[in-house]
Formats: structure tokens, C-alpha cells, sequence
């Protein structure tokens, strides 16, 4: 039986040549989602451990002809197959989290503190629903928690994000 040091991603990247322009507010988001995620997560690739390979893992996320592809690399570094999930049934909550993110920004700046935090619940609800779609997406896939597809969630969001 692997180490649970073995069911995690210890490496993870975006495809930035996907993603062509981003905000400070949206910058600082990616960095945090990349951080936390390496530091606490569970990720572990069904397919990929049953053809051998074994963590940790570099992950590099890309979105191609309109799927989300997770290319894996394992420990020693060889590829360990790539992931792919449609991004139609995500689509709807994606812009819903941009829609309510703009608004949130917005309020930083002119709102009152209980306007900030009424909307900033609304944006954490809708976070949940897109991070309980990512789950049930990578289901029989990957097996992952909560708190780490909610940051993959989040670097999803990022690789949407076009000028």
C-alpha cells in the first residue's frame, strides 16, 4: 500500500498561454489556490496507479477544444496519462463565480461591510456548487476532498478568465 505522502500533488501548473489576461484581484487568487494546494492536499489518480505510476504528483492544468486536461507526471517524472473532463456542466457556475467575483471587487471598494459580506456568501456558495461539480466530475477518476477540488476549482476559473 502507497504512503498517503504518495496521494498528493506536489507540483502543479497552468497552461498560461490559455489564460491571456488576469486582474491583481485574480492574480492574487491563483496564488494562493497554487500554494494551498501543494501544501495540504489528497489527489490520487485511479487509472494512473493502476498502470504502475505513483506519487507525488505534477499536475498541469490546460483547458483544450473547450475540456479541462489534467496532464500527470509522476514521481520520477515520466508522464503518467492526462484526464480530460468536459467543462459543459461547469460552464453555468464558472460565469455565475465571475459574475458574482466582479461584484465583490467592486464592493471592496464603495460598500458597507454587511453588503461585502452578504456578497462574499453569495460567492462562496457559488465556489461549492462549481467545487461539488468538480467532484462528481472526477469521480471514478480521482480520488480527492473537498478543499482540494475547491482550490482546483479555483485555477479552473483562472484558466477561463480571457481579455
Amino acid at each position: 500500500m502507497a504512503q498517503d505522502e504518495d496521494h498528493r500533488i506536489d507540483r502543479i501548473t497552468l497552461d498560461e498561454a490559455t489564460v491571456i489576461a488576469r486582474n491583481d484581484d485574480i492574480e492574487k487568487e491563483r496564488e494562493v489556490a497554487l500554494r494551498d494546494l501543494v501544501e495540504d492536499n489528497l489527489f490520487r489518480p485511479l487509472r494512473a496507479e493502476e498502470a504502475g505510476h505513483s506519487g507525488p504528483w505534477h499536475v498541469h492544468l490546460a483547458i483544450i477544444d473547450g475540456m479541462l486536461a489534467l496532464h500527470l507526471s509522476d514521481r520520477a517524472g515520466e508522464s503518467a496519462g492526462t484526464i480530460g473532463l468536459g467543462l459543459a456542466r461547469l460552464r453555468r457556475v464558472v460565469r455565475d463565480y465571475f459574475a458574482i467575483c466582479d461584484s465583490y471587487y467592486k464592493a471592496l471598494r464603495r460598500a458597507s461591510a454587511q453588503e461585502i459580506e452578504t456578497i462574499d456568501m453569495a460567492r462562496r456558495a457559488i465556489h461549492d456548487r462549481g467545487t461539488r461539480q468538480l467532484l462528481d466530475s472526477l469521480e471514478s477518476k480521482v480520488e480527492t476532498d473537498f478543499e482540494t477540488a475547491r482550490r482546483l476549482f479555483t485555477l479552473i476559473c483562472v484558466l477561463h478568465i480571457k481579455a
